[in-house]
C-alpha cells in the first residue's frame, strides 16, 4: 500500500525497518535558519535525513523572486538520489509545525512525478507523544537513482496570477495569518497587505486542537465553501513565499479536492513589482 497525503506515526513506527521507505526531517524555523538542522542532529526519527527548507528545497534569492524561490529540480533530483530514493521509494516527510515546512517537500516530489510521498500526521511532536524511537545516529545511505518527472502546470507564475484573476478563471487562497493577510502587521515582508480578490484560509485551521489534521470530510465542507463556485482545478494557494501554502493543497488533496495549483512566488514576490496592486483591510 502506498501513501499518497498522509501517514499516521503507529504506521511509520511499523515501517521504520522497511527497505522501500525513506524518511526526510524537514524542520525549519524562518527567525533562526540553522535551528532546524540543529533540532535534527539533537534527534530525529530513526533513519531520517535532513533536507534544509533554504538549502534543498528553495533555489537562492534574487531581486524578482520571493524569499523560497522553486529549487531547481534536476539538482534536487540528484540530491533525492543520494539520499538513497528511488522511483519506488515510499517518502514520509515531517515537521514540528504542523506540516508548514514538510508540506513543501510534499509538493516538490509530487510536481517531481512522485505521489508515494506522505506528510506525517502529527509531526515529530505526535511521534515524541506516543513514545516512539529518536535517535542522535544519522543514517548510512546507499546512493540510488531518482528520475525526475516534471509537470510544470502545477505551480502559476504571478502574471499568470494576475490573468486569472482579472478574467475570473482562478480563486485565490492564502495562507498566512489574518493579521498579515488583512495587511494589519508584517514581520517578515517590507509590504503588507494582501493579493486583491484573495481569500484567507490560515493554515493552522485544517489541524485539530492536538495538531492532526481534520477528518477528510470536514475539510472538504469547509474548503468546498471557501472556494465555490470554483472547482478545485481552478483554485490557487499562496502565502508569504510559497513554502506553507503547500499546507492547503495538501488539505484539499485530502479532501478529495483534487488538482489545485500553488503561486510559488506568493506574497514575497508580488511586492517586488510595484505595479501590482495591493489590497488591505
Amino acid at each position: 500500500m502506498s501513501y499518497t497525503t498522509l501517514v499516521s506515526a503507529d504506521i511509520l513506527a511499523a515501517n521504520l525497518d522497511n527497505p522501500d521507505w525513506r524518511i526526510f526531517d524537514c524542520r525549519f524555523s524562518l527567525a533562526d535558519v540553522t535551528a532546524g538542522h540543529k533540532s535534527y542532529r539533537q534527534g530525529h526519527i530513526p533513519g531520517a535525513r535532513y533536507a534544509d527548507l533554504n538549502q534543498d528545497l528553495s533555489s537562492p534569492v534574487q531581486s524578482y523572486t520571493g524569499r523560497h524561490p522553486l529549487p531547481d529540480f534536476n539538482v534536487l533530483g540528484k540530491k533525492l538520489g543520494n539520499w538513497g530514493v528511488n522511483n519506488r521509494s515510499q517518502i514520509v516527510v515531517y515537521d514540528d509545525a504542523g506540516g508548514a515546512f514538510a508540506g513543501r517537500m510534499w509538493w516538490l516530489l509530487r510536481t517531481m512525478g512522485h505521489t508515494q510521498v506522505a506528510v506525517l500526521n502529527g509531526g515529530f511532536t505526535r511521534w515524541q507523544k506516543q513514545d516512539f524511537p529518536v535517535t542522535t545516529v544519522l543514517p548510512n545511505i546507499t546512493a540510488s537513482q531518482f528520475r525526475v518527472y516534471l509537470d510544470n502546470k502545477q505551480w502559476l507564475d504571478a502574471d499568470q496570477v494576475a490573468n486569472g484573476l482579472a478574467t475570473r478563471k482562478i480563486t485565490l487562497i492564502d495562507a498566512r495569518a489574518p493579521e498579515r493577510f488583512h495587511g494589519r502587521q508584517e514581520p517578515i515582508d517590507p509590504v503588507a497587505g494582501h493579493v486583491p480578490k484573495a481569500r484567507n484560509r490560515p493554515l493552522q485551521t485544517n489541524l485539530d486542537k492536538s495538531g492532526l489534521f481534520l477528518p477528510a470530510d470536514q475539510l472538504r465542507q469547509q474548503f468546498s465553501a471557501l472556494v465555490a463556485p470554483y472547482p478545485a482545478e481552478q483554485v490557487v494557494h499562496m502565502c508569504g513565499s510559497g513554502v506553507t501554502a503547500c499546507h492547503n493543497l495538501l488539505a484539499m488533496e485530502i479532501a478529495g479536492l483534487t488538482g489545485s495549483k500553488l503561486y510559488a512566488g506568493s506574497w514575497s514576490e508580488w511586492i517586488t513589482n510595484r505595479n501590482r496592486a495591493v489590497a488591505r483591510d
